[in-house]
């Protein structure tokens, strides 16, 4: 695929984007989930090898390139690993899967009720690494966790300046300011939020797109507008903590809105399923996932 057919892939597929992009700080987690324990790897090394072998399974699965995933965010030793026997990005493309990368470095202290992105001096050098490898577009994320106008602003303005640089660098930015959706005041802050990202929308010069990666709204289809602004590419929606069907039942809620889940996806994939096991059960996730996203 070239940049413009992965663009309309992202732009009109009938379908939703993967994310295997746990880092390193949420890898033993996401491995405990997948059945293996902490003691079972000695370093960070073989820790990410593990991680690597789950993901590679995953998209070496038949049912993963059934032209469902759209496309599929990678953290970056994912990015610069082989799965069949080439390299990530270039096998997910050869499977109709349009490569993302992680590209955040974590979260600051919480302030005014978020917690906005760690500072990235190396982004650009990042980048044209993973431009060169094939890599379409890229993901970044910050957390709301109350309804405070200042800091919800602060976390939208964040993300559109992060964005105009990964835009400079020939990439498509997938802005994430997640709002908790355990907060009791999300109703009213995701309001706030949509606010600020109109405004953030406006200001973008002529042509240029992004995409937004969001909690799925306390109020259905509350993100309309973003959805239909000429300068979003797409909205997808990340599980935030919903189970699997939680999350596919708040999503169908939102037309226009497609998946972008990791628990969502992985929670019932173990290490020691055979291969029809997991093939099964992997197919019977990104089905559920799948119908949501077209609802």
């Amino acid at each position: 695929m070239n940049q413009q057919e992965m663009t309309d892939r992202i732009a009109t597929g009938r379908g939703f984007i993967a994310a295997l992009d746990q880092s390193g700080g949420s890898t033993p987690k996401a491995l405990r989930g997948y059945g293996i324990e902490e003691g079972a790897w000695n370093g960070d090394d073989e820790m990410f090898a593990l991680i690597h072998q789950m993901r590679s399974r995953i998209i070496e699965s038949p049912c993963f390139g059934n032209g469902k995933v759209l496309g599929a965010i990678l953290f970056e030793k994912t990015m610069d690993g082989t799965s069949g026997g080439k390299p990530v990005p270039e096998r997910l493309k050869e499977r109709g899967i349009v490569p993302f990368l992680k590209v955040d470095k974590g979260l600051e202290d919480e302030a005014n009720g978020v917690q906005l992105m760690k500072p990235m001096p190396d982004l650009e050098n990042l980048l044209a690494r993973a431009r060169d490898k094939g890599v379409f577009g890229t993901k970044m994320r910050s957390v709301i966790n109350a309804n405070n106008t200042a800091g919800i602003k602060a976390i939208v303005h964040q993300q559109f300046a992060e964005g105009a640089r990964i835009l400079a660098m020939g990439l498509m930015p997938i802005l994430e300011p997640e709002y908790d959706i355990k907060s009791p005041d999300r109703a009213e802050g995701e309001k706030v939020l949509l606010e600020a990202i109109m405004e953030g929308l406006d200001a973008l010069p002529e042509g240029q797109q992004v995409m937004l990666k969001l909690s799925i709204p306390a109020e259905a289809d509350l993100y309309r507008p973003a959805i239909e602004h000429p300068a979003v590419l797409r909205v997808v929606a990340l599980s935030g903590g919903y189970s699997t069907d939680e999350a596919c039942a708040e999503l169908s809620k939102n037309p226009g809105m497609i998946a972008s889940f990791s628990r969502g996806l992985l929670q019932d994939l173990r290490a020691g399923q055979s291969d029809e096991e997991f093939d099964a059960t992997l197919g019977a996730a990104i089905n559920r996932i799948h119908a949501a996203s077209v609802a």
